[in-house]
């Protein structure tokens, strides 16, 4: 008798599920036309994005750990995708408003713009990726809105000049003389710190130290980076579905589907691209020991996490590593030797161009669309 009253109940559930199965098919085909496929395309895009900030964002993490010979770049995908997602997840949000509707107003994002941004910033990064250079995703997503943003003339000129840009120049100089001086003074009262050279044991507390930093560097990347993809994700599907923006709770759930959906293409595209800018960063620049190595990681997703959680400032975790190694590599060689070195000088074409291109293509596109008369809004 017991087992029948059993049966019946799930029957009873079964069948409420199904019908609601039912209702939520026919009301997702009724709609389906006027919003589903059209987001395809900018979804799309921002998974080619994820992929390929992946591949860049896999050096300023763990680019101080390879270098310093304590981790496999086989092991490194999986770890870093994991703590991108934790990072988004938990302290992602403010850097997701400011490119969401920081910019330029979230209502002029519609599918259009959110494509065109999107896959400026993806080619600019794929031209970085394919050179071995890590670069800026933050600085060319920020450029790729500020396209539209000057060709429809509202693009928010106060916060990028008194906040954002400021930003980009002083936290990496701020990475560059923290490090040299904690290096300078370490090795001047330290000379040969414990472990500092050669192989450590497979778990001595300075190998896990080091893999822990670098965690906690992929976790920064996911604070900040998820956000260039996020952001205009988020002002795109809430424009779409007429979302009020002030509308926390819906906004809030949104934003967390959009970066579960996007932050776990960041580990893909480290294992497609990682190495390659890993191995320039970690290696090409100059060898780390554990010591100089921690200091790296600790020092520039310290400063990211502050810009993140503060202000939502999205800033270039890759300049703030490099600069970071660079610091120590003019303690040990000298500044001459160090900026003469090809990767260093690389680093610097490249950071310079990608933000252009991607504003230029945005520009272009923008303007295509406009005479096409694709534009959303």
């Amino acid at each position: 008798m017991a087992n029948r009253k059993i049966g019946l109940t799930f029957d009873w559930y079964g069948e409420i599920f199904h019908k609601k199965a039912v209702n939520c098919l026919a009301t997702v085909n009724k709609s389906n036309e006027m919003f589903f496929t059209p987001i395809i395309l900018p979804l799309l895009v921002g998974i080619f994005l994820a992929i390929n900030m992946g591949g860049s964002g896999t050096a300023p993490s763990f680019s101080a750990a390879y270098g310093a010979n304590v981790i496999k770049r086989f092991a490194i995908p999986g770890l870093f995708g994991v703590f991108v997602i934790l990072g988004a997840l938990l302290a992602g949000d403010k850097v997701v408003i400011t490119l969401g509707k920081g910019i330029i107003p979230a209502a002029k994002i519609g599918m259009t713009v959110a494509t065109v941004v999107l896959l400026s910033v993806s080619v600019s990064l794929l031209i970085a990726n394919l050179l071995g250079v890590p670069q800026s995703t933050s600085q060319s997503t920020v450029f790729a809105l500020a396209g539209p943003g000057l060709f429809y003339g509202n693009l928010d000129l106060k916060l990028l000049f008194t906040q954002i840009i400021p930003v980009w120049f002083i936290l990496p100089i701020i990475s560059f003389l923290l490090t040299f001086v904690i290096i300078r003074v370490v090795h001047r009262y330290w000379p040969q710190p414990p472990l500092s050279h050669g192989k450590l044991e497979k778990y001595s507390f300075s190998r896990l130290l080091l893999i822990a930093s670098a965690c906690y560097v992929a976790f920064s990347i996911g604070s900040n980076n998820v956000a260039n993809a996020t952001g205009p994700l988020l002002s795109m599907v809430s424009n779409e579905m007429k979302i009020d923006p002030t509308d926390q709770s819906r906004m809030q759930l949104i934003m967390i589907l959009a970066t579960l959906m996007i932050a776990p293409f960041f580990g893909i595209g480290s294992s497609i691209f990682g190495y390659r800018v890993v191995k320039a960063a970690g290696k090409g620049i100059t060898n780390l020991t554990p010591m100089e190595a921690n200091t790296v990681s600790i020092i520039t997703a310290s400063l990211l996490l502050i810009a993140s959680l503060t202000k939502g400032i999205p800033t270039s975790l890759v300049q703030l590593n490099s600069l970071a190694i660079m610091a120590i590599s003019v303690h040990k060689e000298g500044g001459k030797i160090t900026f003469s070195n090809n990767t260093v000088r690389r680093f610097w074409v490249i950071w310079a161009i990608a933000p252009i291109i991607a504003f230029v293509l945005s520009y272009f596109l923008i303007w295509c669309a406009e005479q096409a008369g694709l534009t959303s809004y």
